[in-house]
């Protein structure tokens, strides 16, 4: 019998990584993405015929948050989570043998900047702005659709540190170069989680046909950007690195055609729905993340 899994915006980062990880372990991976060797967004027929079937399927799709939030770039980041989204519900309405499991991403940033105390499922308040409002839609799209046989759930996930891309480029990249001080206060939360254990929290819903709905997935010990910077710092052999406060980051990012929210805000965000129905992290600590990841 083939065991297949479908991942939609499966060439970022994080669908990367799942594809090499899911075909280690004997699956048919399944692509619907933009680029011409995969299954294109617009071949319906050819989506249906890939989940149906399949175990599950990964939808990760959406134009990258790292850019300027203009009027047009805001569009298309909304838009492309959507459309993507509903593509895919239409096509497991049109399944004889619909997967069991759908995968959505979603954001833990759809939760408010937070220093005073972390976000859980059951207790986090839910933001205001442009990137709270697209998870809210993103969650709501997927959440529209109802199938009787296809268990669905939302990931509200931290930012994802592993090699090969993500976010740790940048940040390396600072530290080389002698900026790997803190950024703004260095006071505002960081939520992460090393790409290994996100790959095995979806393994861990598989195996869990009880459970649907919303998760957060960011490692259980969150850490503050001072932290971080100092144990990139360690990690990178750097002892030194020259803070950035936030008027000099609003310029670089202007620079960089990106946005300072992506460093400055307050994600504080823990996993207690994981951690009760007994999930294990795997790499739990900062340290331990960077160590696997930089050595």
């Amino acid at each position: 019998m083939e065991r297949k899994v479908v991942i939609a915006g499966g060439t970022g980062f994080i669908g990367r990584y799942f594809e090499k990880r899911f075909m280690e372990e004997g699956y048919d991976v399944y692509i619907v993405s933009r680029q011409e060797k995969h299954l294109s967004w617009l071949d319906h027929t050819g989506i249906v015929a890939a989940l149906d079937g399949a175990e599950m399927l990964i939808n990760s799709a959406g134009k990258s948050v790292n850019c300027r939030y203009n009027k047009r770039n805001k569009e298309e980041i909304l838009e492309s989570r959507i459309e993507t989204t509903q593509i895919l519900g239409n096509a497991m309405y049109a399944c004889e043998n619909a997967p069991p499991l759908w995968i959505n991403s979603s954001s833990a940033t759809i939760y408010r900047h937070a220093k005073d105390r972390p976000m859980t499922e059951s207790n986090g308040e839910i933001g205001t702005g442009f990137s709270a409002e697209v998870a809210k839609a993103w969650e709501q799209s997927l959440f529209a659709f109802k199938l009787p046989r296809t268990r669905q759930v939302a990931l509200r996930t931290a930012i994802v540190l592993g090699e090969d891309g993500g976010v740790m480029t940048p940040y390396l990249n600072l530290v080389r170069f002698g900026l790997g001080g803190m950024q703004g206060s260095g006071d505002q939360m960081f939520s992460w989680i090393h790409i290994e254990d996100l790959y095995r929290i979806v393994l861990f819903l598989q195996e869990q046909p009880q459970l649907n709905g919303i998760f957060n997935c960011s490692a259980p010990h969150p850490v503050s950007n001072r932290m971080l910077m100092s144990e990139l710092r360690k990690q990178a052999n750097r002892p030194m690195g020259f803070r950035a406060p936030a008027w000099m980051l609003e310029m670089g990012a202007a620079m960089i055609r990106t946005e300072t929210e992506l460093v400055l805000k307050s994600r504080w965000v823990l996993p207690e729905r994981l951690q009760k129905e007994g999930f294990e992290f795997r790499y739990d600590t900062i340290d331990k993340a960077l160590a696997h990841i930089m050595h």
